[in-house]
């Protein structure tokens, strides 16, 4: 008999002992304030609704003239009206086996149409050795065409060059590509 009634003694004392224990966590807890953000997550999310964005977008294709083109970005804005992309990176080539290739990459861009405009110090790269810098470059997405026509400085193997605008297009035999400079062209040649 005494342990039947150490038992029922306990059954009705354990649960409030755990009642006891709860609340005093609660009543003692800290304050909601209190607690550290979560270090990885530097987000705004007041922003993050106000300017929905895609992160880390990627687009490949190929334009009627056979030139591959493949961007990704940081991030893009959803609004068709927008279009803004931050942090840009385009792999343009040529067709063919031995295509002449093209990287670019610029702070900010912009889709409309059937081009993409860069923008914000832009920097481009060819495979043939050229180095090319400019405020702005548009990208031509149905066609195998790349220009910049608010100045550009370029460093090429044989020197240095600065002109008003320039073109990347193919060739008049249509097998290769040629930069075409113009707008008062600055040629430094090093030998």
């Amino acid at each position: 008999m005494n342990r039947t009634r150490i038992v029922r003694g306990l059954r009705v004392l354990l649960p409030l002992l755990a009642l006891a224990i709860l609340s005093t966590l609660f009543l003692l807890g800290r304050k909601p304030g209190d607690e550290p953000r979560i270090p990885y997550a530097r987000v705004d999310a007041e922003n993050m609704v106000r300017d929905p964005r895609v992160t880390a977008p990627r687009y490949s294709g190929v334009t009627p003239d056979g030139a591959q083109i493949s961007l990704s970005a940081a991030d893009a804005s959803t609004d068709p009206a927008d279009g803004t992309i931050r942090t840009l990176r385009m792999d343009w080539r040529a067709p063919g086996e031995n295509g002449l290739r093209a990287g670019l990459a610029a702070p900010l861009a912009e889709t409309g149409g059937e081009a993409v405009q860069l923008s914000g110090g832009v920097q481009m790269h060819t495979s043939s050795g050229w180095r090319l810098t400019a405020p702005e470059i548009i990208a031509q997405i149905t066609a195998d065409r790349i220009s910049a026509t608010k100045g550009v400085a370029a460093s090429a193997p044989f020197g240095e060059i600065a002109a008003g605008a320039m073109e990347l297009v193919p060739d008049e035999s249509g097998t290769g590509h040629v930069l075409n400079f113009t707008g008062g062209v600055r040629l430094i040649y090093r030998p």
